[in-house]
């Protein structure tokens, strides 16, 4: 749901989320209408099958309906939001399914009595006639953008909402609340500002109201819903409708429903404590989405942002694992993003002054598909730039170790953080592996010329049992993304991305060498403990200490050939490196075999 200008209706794409009914519910987003005009309540026919008024007359052949009652204190709801229901009763979608169904084929336009007598066949409480009614119209009664324009051709009238099909927000209300009312049911047009289609944020709201609902009474209780903005969307151009049903606008929690709709009378808001207009026009905007997903809270709760020191903080908080992405004026660049089990935290560091569109996403983690919804939109106002926090454009959303790569494999990381800090230019990630995965590592930075192979060179993986560990040696100063990938061993196929990190080091007297390069008969388990630099001194006696196992002779190829001695699981021992450019690692697998393999190349410093 977007703002609405006064003159428009509008929605957005579709989802599939979990109401917290435990249901799985399909959803979309939402129109937002308007009519710039203060809405009377319609009086509907004369005769015998005349509508109670307000002092609730009887109405002959109908079901007697008292008289409407203004809320009181049993009606509200505390505000903020409990984060108990999405809902201001308990509801058990499951149990409407087949209600649901029917009402979805009833097929009558000759009068609105006849649709209402047809729709209560299959339904029993009060609750029940109400959900027929509601999922009618939410899929029968489309969006008028003509009548919307052209108010002259436009009729609000039930019973021509109901012959043609379409109508604006008054006649979807209206619609409403004669057809509730015919079936005996309390029921209210409500009218008042909303954000909807064309709003935009931080907005004032004056003048008319702009958007029409209901409030329906149930159980001793008043309730809300909009069927303008349950039945489906208008694209941005506001030229086309589409229907796309909306769960979270029928029986909305109070506290919830006032994110959008704030009535003329502040007595149907149903709250305790009820909000300004002040309040409204400050709040942020939490679109449906937000809490058909299972989002909880978002700091901060202003819908303008400044950034102190070059940053802005936004976080959310969820019930469930959530994957979430974001966009800074349409890019994810400037920003640092870490998943957390309930949610997640977003550090916004934009590099030019001015003011910002930051747009939040969000899906459910067990979603199959790869659609991220929109959740929260920010602007963010920027005084200064902090250009230290410019971020390689290899980093990759969301930044560090979360739920997500535990739910990979990657389990107790000795770096919980998304940036590690190094003065030296070293530094060592070490994880407990849950999965029998295969890692690769790789190093990326801006600034630097490394090419795809000396990008792994930079990092040492070392494998003790089921703990992996990163050994890293930066060739320079400067910020690297450090990209971890996986895949199972069993799998043939190629390797997962699977997270990163931010590896930031300032001393600019920082250049280390590559790691030795090794070979395919080098195992995982083997070790390097020195020499651990790729490159060699020149003319030098050079000290071997290595871990390896299962093999019969390790010897050193410089320009002679110097062998290793077996102690205690490690091979050592000593080459001089003169007059050669290269010194390579050989194993004897098998000692009755005269074949030696490669597993480790140094280079020797030029002279």
């Amino acid at each position: 749901g977007r703002r609405v200008s006064r003159e428009s209706c509008k929605q957005t794409q579709a989802v599939t989320s979990y109401s917290n009914e435990g249901t799985q519910v399909t959803v979309e987003i939402h129109p937002k209408d308007t009519t710039p005009q203060l809405f009377k309540k319609l009086s509907f026919g004369k005769g015998p099958r005349r509508l109670p008024s307000l002092r609730g007359q009887e109405n002959k052949g109908f079901q007697r309906t008292e008289a409407p009652r203004l809320p009181e204190g049993k009606d509200l709801h505390v505000y903020p939001w409990d984060k108990s229901s999405l809902k201001s009763m308990p509801v058990d979608l499951q149990q409407f399914e087949k209600l649901d169904a029917y009402a979805l084929k009833v097929n009558v336009k000759n009068s609105v009595e006849e649709l209402v007598k047809a729709l209560l066949k299959q339904a029993r409480t009060d609750l029940e006639k109400v959900r027929a009614i509601w999922m009618w119209i939410c899929h029968h009664i489309e969006y008028d953008i003509v009548g919307y324009h052209n108010k002259s051709q436009l009729s609000s009238k039930p019973i021509d909402v109901l012959q043609t099909g379409k109508s604006i927000c008054e006649g979807y209300a209206g619609l409403f609340e004669q057809m509730c009312s015919i079936a005996g049911i309390q029921c209210m047009k409500l009218s008042g500002y909303s954000k909807g289609y064309g709003y935009k944020m931080g907005q004032t709201f004056t003048g008319d109201s702009d958007h029409a609902w209901n409030a329906v009474y149930l159980d001793g209780r008043w309730h809300l819903l909009d069927s303008t903005w349950g039945s489906g969307a208008v694209d941005d151009s506001f030229t086309k409708f589409t229907f796309r049903y909306n769960e979270f606008y029928f029986l909305t929690h109070p506290a919830l429903f006032i994110n959008n709709h704030f009535p003329d009378n502040s007595n149907w808001q149903l709250l305790k404590p009820t909000l300004t207009l002040k309040d409204f026009e400050n709040n942020m905007l939490h679109n449906s989405n937000f809490y058909m997903l299972g989002l909880l809270t978002a700091h901060p709760e202003t819908g303008v942002i400044q950034t102190v020191n070059g940053k802005a903080s936004v976080s959310v908080d969820c019930r469930s694992a959530t994957l979430f992405t974001f966009k800074l004026k349409g890019t994810d660049e400037h920003g640092l993003m870490t998943l957390k089990k309930h949610g997640m935290k977003l550090d916004i560091y934009p590099q030019k002054t001015g003011s910002h569109k930051l747009q939040i996403f969000a899906k459910p983690s067990k979603a199959s598909e790869d659609v991220y919804n929109c959740v929260l939109e920010y602007v963010v106002e920027c005084k200064s730039v902090d250009k230290a926090m410019r971020f390689p454009k290899d980093l990759h959303q969301p930044v560090g170790p979360s739920w997500f790569t535990e739910r990979q494999g990657f389990l107790r990381p000795s770096h919980p953080d998304p940036i590690i800090h190094t003065n030296d230019g070293r530094c060592s990630v070490t994880f407990t592996l849950g999965k029998d995965i295969s890692i690769l590592a790789s190093l990326h930075s801006d600034n630097s010329s490394l090419t795809e192979d000396m990008r792994r060179r930079h990092i040492m993986q070392i494998h003790r049992g089921n703990q992996i560990e990163l050994k890293i040696h930066l060739p320079h100063a400067g910020n690297f993304v450090l990209k971890i990938y996986a895949k199972k061993k069993s799998d043939p196929g190629n390797y997962d991305y699977i997270f990163n990190y931010l590896i930031t080091c300032l001393n600019t007297e920082v250049k280390w060498p590559a790691f030795p390069q090794s070979y395919s008969k080098w195992v995982e388990d083997y070790e390097i403990l020195e020499p651990l630099s790729g490159l060699l001194p020149a003319n030098r006696n050079v000290q071997f200490k290595l871990k390896m196992h299962g093999i019969a002779k390790v010897l050193v190829q410089a320009e002679n050939t110097y062998p290793l001695t077996q102690s205690r699981g490690y091979w050592e021992g000593t080459c001089n490196t003169s007059g050669c450019r290269e010194v390579f690692v050989m194993v004897h697998e098998n000692a009755n075999h005269s074949f030696y393999s490669h597993v480790l190349k140094y280079e020797v410093e030029t002279q």
